[in-house]
């Protein structure tokens, strides 16, 4: 997948923890550590958008795009 999800490292630089974070988005810790470990298909932009709020950040600060190597060999 070309994009990736910083969330833990917007965590440790804001020094937020998993439960913490979690009570002030108000989502499940399991939803919440497929996020953080990057194993995500989709995420709501309000469920982004109460995150970025929580830990002051932008969208950009969390998600990142990076090109898959086979994109780039088949064109």
């Amino acid at each position: 997948m070309g994009i990736i999800i910083n969330l833990d490292v917007v965590m440790a630089q804001r020094k937020k923890g998993l439960t913490e974070l979690a009570g002030e988005v108000d989502i499940t810790l399991a939803n919440l550590s497929i996020l953080k470990n990057n194993k995500a298909k989709a995420i709501r932009l309000t469920t982004l958008s109460a995150i970025c709020k929580a830990l002051n950040c932008q969208p950009g600060d969390i998600l990142q795009y990076v090109e898959d190597k086979e994109e780039t060999e088949t064109n």
